[in-house]
């Protein structure tokens, strides 16, 4: 059977004629995890409710900056192209992740792991997400093929897809049972997690709330406010373990130069540099550090989500106080600072995608708003709302091919 498709509407943020549909499409489809109410009309505002930040006039009080901030969308077609479901859908939001090169789009729950063909749009492949380790948090695919997921028991599972069977398989645990052999016999390699109780620094205390792959690295955060560095190749050992924020780490992303960026309901995005490895021998050669070189601090609440643009200049941060905030690299340093703020949705971001100049973004407020970069200095514009999901957006993933961009 076809795949069924919820109703879902387009509603963009100006008034203008139906348009003929243009070569370059965005194709919707986001999981979902909590109910709310519909937003209101995005504008491109340095205040953002943010009482630090430089006040700009917001779209309703007076009119655009010229040669800043346009908010009149080009003519563009916004369609639900289906509504993908597993063959036995759970009542907890999946996590996502999708692989550009072979179509596909991987789509984890509490039991069980769905690979969808984003071409046909249906199911090919179903298995065990280990139920007994609790909902998977965060799911990050590496380039050689491996698909990682963080799960509620603080565990990462490593899956491959077997040669012989072609189908998905567990691979390993992170940590694995020789990172605990090695680690264990010394005092010295346990931290207190709460009162009375030690676990080896290798281990997350709390669930795994996301993981980013990057190169021959994996990163992961955990509501136990670490951030852990991993081999995400040959022995998966790990590597480092930061103590990054106060609070719960919600969000992480990897720039390509290695620059890492963390996002907790601390509401503080803090910036980590990846130091050249240290020589030596046996097991301590060749370790990579990562050191605090900024603390960015401009939300008013937990930070939900992070995006980085294709280049790494461009840093996206969505929070709890209903705010998105567009970090960019400054020419004289090498440290974001804040160029002002999207707003328009309701309540809180629960989620970022960025594909190029076009930037998703998933609330609690039910919809997904699309944003476009219109050049620089020339600010941002509110493409359209994509309204359908009958409670809030958890996630979102985007890929790009020569004619659309799916989401």
């Amino acid at each position: 059977m076809p795949p069924s498709c919820i109703p879902f509407s387009f509603r963009s943020t100006a008034e203008h004629d139906a348009a003929t549909p243009q070569p370059r499409l965005h194709r919707l489809a986001a999981s979902s995890s909590s109910s709310s109410d519909a937003p209101a009309a995005g504008v491109f505002d340095d205040s953002a409710s943010i009482v630090t930040l430089p006040s700009l006039p917001s779209l309703q009080s007076s009119a655009p900056i010229s040669g800043y901030l346009d908010t009149t969308p080009p003519p563009a077609f916004h369609f639900c192209h289906a509504s993908l479901k597993p063959l036995h859908p759970t009542s907890s939001a999946p996590a996502l992740a999708v692989s550009a090169a072979a179509s596909l789009l991987y789509s984890a729950s509490k039991s069980e792991i769905t690979v969808f063909d984003l071409v046909s749009a249906r199911p090919v492949e179903t298995f065990d997400a280990v139920p007994s380790a609790g909902s998977v948090k965060s799911v990050a695919l590496s380039s050689a093929g491996k698909l990682f997921t963080g799960h509620q028991d603080g565990r990462i599972r490593v899956w491959r897809r077997s040669a012989r069977s072609g189908r998905y398989r567990l691979n390993a645990t992170l940590p694995t049972a020789v990172d605990r052999l090695l680690h264990f016999p010394l005092p010295g390699n346990y931290v207190a997690v709460r009162r009375h109780k030690k676990l080896l620094w290798i281990e997350h205390a709390d669930a795994v709330s996301a993981v980013a792959a990057s190169g021959d690295l994996l990163y992961s955060v955990s509501w136990d406010k670490t951030l852990k560095v991993w081999r995400a190749a040959g022995d998966l050992r790990c590597l480092e373990s930061v103590p990054a924020h106060d609070d719960a780490v919600n969000a992480v992303a990897v720039a390509g130069d290695g620059t890492v960026y963390t996002g907790s309901a601390d509401g503080k995005i803090r910036v980590w540099a990846r130091s050249p490895p240290t020589e030596g021998r046996g097991r301590r050669r060749r370790h990579t550090r990562h050191g605090l070189v900024a603390t960015l601090e401009r939300h008013r609440s937990a930070v939900n989500a992070l995006a980085l643009s294709g280049d790494g200049a461009i840093l996206y941060s969505g929070a709890c106080d209903r705010s998105i905030l567009v970090w960019e690299r400054e020419e004289s340093a090498d440290h974001m600072a804040v160029a002002g703020a999207l707003r328009g949705h309701g309540k809180a971001i629960l989620c970022l995608a960025c594909v190029g100049d076009v930037l998703f973004s998933g609330s609690s407020d039910r919809t997904v708003r699309i944003w476009r970069k219109e050049g620089k200095g020339k600010g941002y514009s509110c493409l359209g709302v994509m309204e359908g999901h009958g409670t809030g957006v958890r996630t979102l993933v985007a890929k790009t091919d020569q004619e659309s961009v799916s989401v």
